[in-house]
């Protein structure tokens, strides 16, 4: 059995939008952690019976934590609410090597400009490189390597990023052959390359020791806004 968890905040648009292409299936449950009281969201599940329902204090390592601790799947699928599974991805992760700690999925934006597919092959570059995807590249692992790992920190920025490093660390991890579709909604409200470029700066900050609360701080700071010429 696979769990797959989404956590939210006021993100009921997106999470509509996955649920109507993510149907019910044998194989998975899939379980929503809400970080506030949205009665969109609850609204929305109500015609799903299948998928549940759970609250928890805002901040997505939270949220994922407490999904984690809903369920007592084998497998643990982390996703955004904006991002779309492929075909097959089910038996793509549940046929992993027995040995394998966890893993994530390609990396793809749902837009056809040029620039989405220069920050894919960036974002292809970095994970061979380096080994560091972030959640939006939907990250699994297998409930016991979860649990020894001790979960996500409940961190305000780079939960994902310390998560997969100290995954890393646990056992073989491995990229699945297929791509997970992220909205580009993002990139495209505050620059293609902008944004990019300030998640880079604020990953090698936190590499260079910055603490997550200060950088979720520069994180949350109102953007500038684009000129009509970008």
């Amino acid at each position: 059995m696979i769990a797959v968890i989404v956590p939210v905040l006021n993100d009921s648009d997106a999470l509509s939008g996955l649920l109507a292409d993510l149907s019910p299936a044998p194989d998975f449950e899939l379980i929503v952690v809400d970080g506030g009281q949205d009665r969109a969201v609850a609204q929305l599940l109500a015609s799903r019976p299948a998928t549940r329902l759970i609250h928890s204090a805002a901040g997505r390592g939270r949220q994922m934590n407490a999904g984690a601790g809903a369920t007592s799947a084998d497998w643990l699928l982390f996703i955004h609410a904006d991002s779309r599974l492929p075909e097959g991805w089910a038996s793509a992760l549940a046929g992993s090597n027995a040995g394998v700690a966890g893993g994530w999925f390609r990396f793809a934006l749902d837009d056809e400009a040029w620039q989405a597919r220069v920050i894919e092959r960036l974002v292809a570059w970095r994970v061979r490189m380096c080994r560091l995807p972030y959640g939006d590249q939907g990250l699994f692992a297998r409930r016991s390597t979860f649990d020894q790992l001790g979960g996500f920190r409940d961190w305000p920025l780079m939960e994902d990023v310390d998560f997969v490093r100290r995954l890393s660390t646990a056992g073989p991890v491995v990229e699945l052959p297929m791509a997970l579709r992220t909205s580009a909604r993002r990139w495209r409200r505050d620059g293609w390359f902008r944004r990019s470029a300030r998640n880079s700066l604020l990953v090698a900050l936190y590499f260079a020791g910055v603490a997550p609360r200060r950088l979720a701080r520069w994180y949350a700071r109102p953007r500038s806004p684009r000129k009509s010429s970008e």
